[in-house]
């Protein structure tokens, strides 16, 4: 298989280039994109500087002019607490939880044109509440503590997300995939949010969010582990349908099993009917597998993961499959699996779980490699967005996770097959 990664010349439908195939896998074809945002100064006079990582998620709708996407940013910067004193200089102690350094960012949805080896930003759109009131990314009731950089406590905020995943439809709107609850949400053009589905059972802690909440998730999903909520959305050429996928095995029954477990589950949604119609079992690789990851100490089997689903037809799925350095893009076709919605893999008094069960014993969605990074020399890190112009070719984005490690933001174009 041959992997060709080239700048842009021109953009049409197939997305012309020109430069010879001896530079594929590499970021400095691509675009470095910077957006800065603040600046802190931190207790000791530590400034630290960041720069919008845009890249947590990627999406094109055919009908667009030629060289637009859709991007997505996360909840914004944020810092684990016991890691304060190294990037901060500041102690937090024992304190657990997420430093959220700039606590009035709002997850954005970007609009940009890629063409002749820049982005230009075509519109920033603010998430907000139905009302239009800017929402925030700090963490809520489903998730870890959040603390401001003078290490006061933040108090949940029941309207916020963790943004990842992002579809455009032709009526303008948008859905994402969030990893807090985790849940998905239908956005209007404007950024506000029209409804938010959640598993059974949370939709009483989110009291307060300012816009519709719907428990239409299974229930089953409120066993993900801490910030592996769902980072992928998509829709079929027809948008008939949406699907995505929880981004690491659930801890069902507990953490050893999302821990050494690979099963990990995609949804398929019927958009008409507003309801889950489909739930399939996708096999993630051993961490051993993603070489480049493994050259400097041994990934554990967690730190592999989905960051991202592309539907190149109805109930045909690219996904990208990551830990950091290494990335695998697979072809799945939900017809090759069984649909195990309602089944007993949705019961949690199941034993074994599935995230518990042999591989030989569950019927898995057949996977067909189209791309290893490890096999063109490597990329770009954390590449979360991916943004499919039809044909073989595609943009990727990273997510530079704010620039705090000062890693920056590529949108790279990438000429992937897709059969």
């Amino acid at each position: 298989m041959k992997i060709l990664v080239r700048p842009f010349i021109v953009f049409s439908v197939l997305m012309l280039f020109v430069v010879p195939a001896a530079s594929a896998g590499t970021p400095k074809d691509g675009i470095v994109f910077s957006d800065p945002l603040d600046r802190n100064t931190m207790l000791n006079g530590k400034e630290m500087r960041f720069d919008v990582g845009i890249g947590s998620g990627a999406c094109r709708l055919a009908s667009d002019p030629d060289g637009i996407i859709y991007t997505i940013t996360d909840r914004g910067p944020n810092i684990k607490t016991q890691d304060a004193l190294k990037l901060m200089g500041v102690d937090f102690g024992k304190k657990k939880g997420k430093i959220f350094p700039t606590v009035n960012f709002a997850p954005t949805i970007y609009k940009l044109r890629v063409a002749d080896g820049h982005a230009t930003v075509l519109d920033k759109i603010q998430i907000k509440t139905s009302d239009g009131q800017q929402i925030s990314g700090i963490s809520n009731p489903q998730t870890e503590a959040a603390w401001d950089i003078n290490g006061k406590e933040l108090p949940y905020d029941p309207s916020g997300i963790d943004a990842e995943g992002i579809v455009k439809l032709s009526d303008g709107s948008f859905w994402i995939g969030e990893e807090y609850g985790p849940s998905i949400l239908h956005i209007s053009a404007d950024g506000r949010v029209l409804e938010r589905w959640v598993p059974q059972g949370v939709k009483s802690t989110l009291d307060g969010a300012g816009y519709k909440v719907e428990e239409k998730l299974p229930a089953i999903l409120r066993m993900r582990p801490l910030n592996r909520g769902i980072e992928s959305m998509a829709a079929s050429p027809d948008e008939k349908f949406l699907y995505f996928a929880m981004q690491s095995p659930l801890s069902n029954p507990d953490k050893a099993a999302y821990k050494k477990g690979r099963h990990l589950r995609i949804f398929k949604i019927d958009r008409q009917a507003g309801q889950v119609i489909g739930e399939y079992v996708y096999v993630i690789d051993t961490a051993d597998t993603f070489v480049m990851d493994n050259k400097k100490k041994k990934r554990k089997q967690n730190d592999v993961k989905i960051s991202e689903l592309t539907a190149v037809g109805t109930d045909e799925l690219v996904v990208l499959e990551r830990i950091s350095s290494t990335t695998k893009f697979y072809r799945v076709d939900l017809a090759s699996g069984a649909n195990i919605l309602g089944t007993q893999w949705d019961d949690p008094s199941t034993t074994p779980t599935l995230e518990q069960s042999d591989i030989a014993t569950v019927d898995t969605l057949d996977k067909k490699l189209l791309m290893n990074t490890d096999d063109h020399g490597g990329m770009m890190k954390k590449i979360e967005g991916l943004a499919w112009f039809g044909q073989d070719q595609w943009i990727m984005v990273n997510d530079n996770d704010f620039g705090i490690a000062s890693d920056p933001t590529y949108i790279v174009p990438v000429s992937m097959p897709v059969n």
